[in-house]
């Protein structure tokens, strides 16, 4: 059964809504299916061109990287490979196959291209590094943003040092140059409003999604983007947000009491939206189907990420002096 993508698929569509209803086990399942295929796909393409020339990592970002998937996902995923660029095209070959698998099995492509059969997330550890410090030179909102997405990643399959390798020797630019901090934080502002000056929820006006709330950018950026903040800081590599409030708890106590909100939207999350048909309406959710304790529960949980964001910040900034 899990020999082809076919197979995959078939499971998923089988067990997703067993798991649907429990955080954890549900992006378990989520890690086990893309585990499932690249092995298929790394079969495929040592039959067709060999062995890997070098010994590299395949890993996941965005949602997939921080263990918080729904039940819906595209693809977000890259590889890293030790050597140099002379055997990118072997691994290239490898990423296109896992993409093509992915789809099958039931993850959409990725819209802006974050995948491993795009050279910009296939590349040697020094090649990663290098585009590490470009981005964080030019520091426009684009390259800033690419950065917090290679940040957001974990090894699935492969070699987890040559990843950390490449997150080790940002940490290091990151404290020869300070400032850069200041630009990152500011970059991650842009985190749209959830309610409004009255206390009332603000529907999203975008075409297709009038009279919905989207989830992921008004209530999850704003915890994201606070523990990412003092992860940077704190030269943590972990990606799963819920891994770095544990490892963050120490130096920064404040935030234990925020964790468990997070916790809380998790549960949320898949309480009203397990039940989405498909990629575009899993973070949407229609205000009107909420009750008054469910709309006040959920103005609580996007007011206290938007505390949490903002004690973070100011603490950054204060360490840093900047």
């Amino acid at each position: 059964m899990f020999n082809t993508y076919e197979g995959l698929k078939q499971w998923r569509k089988d067990t997703i809504r067993s798991v649907a209803d429990d955080h954890f086990q549900l992006n378990a399942f989520h890690d086990q299916l893309m585990y499932q295929t690249v092995t298929i796909a790394m079969d495929k393409i040592e039959r067709e061109q060999g062995n890997p020339p070098a010994p590299f990592a395949f890993f996941v970002m965005g949602s997939a990287g921080r263990f918080e998937q729904s039940v819906w996902s595209d693809q977000d995923h890259g590889i890293v490979f030790d050597g140099n660029e002379n055997v990118q095209h072997y691994f290239l070959n490898l990423g296109e196959e896992v993409s093509r698998g992915l789809a099958v099995v039931g993850y959409e492509w990725c819209e802006g291209q974050v995948m491993a059969s795009n050279p910009m997330w296939c590349r040697s550890t020094v090649s990663f590094q290098a585009q590490n410090s470009d981005w964080l030179d030019e520091a426009s909102w684009q390259s800033l943003r690419n950065f917090s997405i290679l940040f957001d990643s974990r090894v699935l399959y492969g070699k987890e040092e040559l990843l950390e390798r490449v997150k080790h020797e940002a940490f290091s630019r990151l404290e020869k140059h300070p400032s850069l901090y200041a630009r990152l934080v500011d970059n991650f502002e842009f985190i749209k409003k959830g309610v409004g000056v009255f206390g009332q929820l603000l529907p999203d006006q975008r075409q297709g999604m009038k009279g919905d709330i989207h989830l992921k950018e008004t209530a999850y950026f704003p915890y994201v983007n606070a523990l990412r903040i003092l992860a940077l800081r704190s030269g943590t590599t972990a990606a799963p947000t819920i891994s770095r409030f544990e490892a963050l708890k120490d130096t920064y106590p404040f935030i234990v009491e925020y964790e468990k909100d997070f916790r809380h939207l998790l549960d949320f999350r898949l309480r009203f939206r397990q039940g989405a048909e498909n990629y575009e309406k899993v973070h949407l959710l229609p205000i009107d189907h909420l009750s008054k304790e469910e709309k006040l529960e959920l103005k609580y949980l996007i007011k206290r990420g938007k505390q949490l964001f903002a004690k973070s910040k100011s603490i950054v900034r204060k360490e840093l002096k900047l």
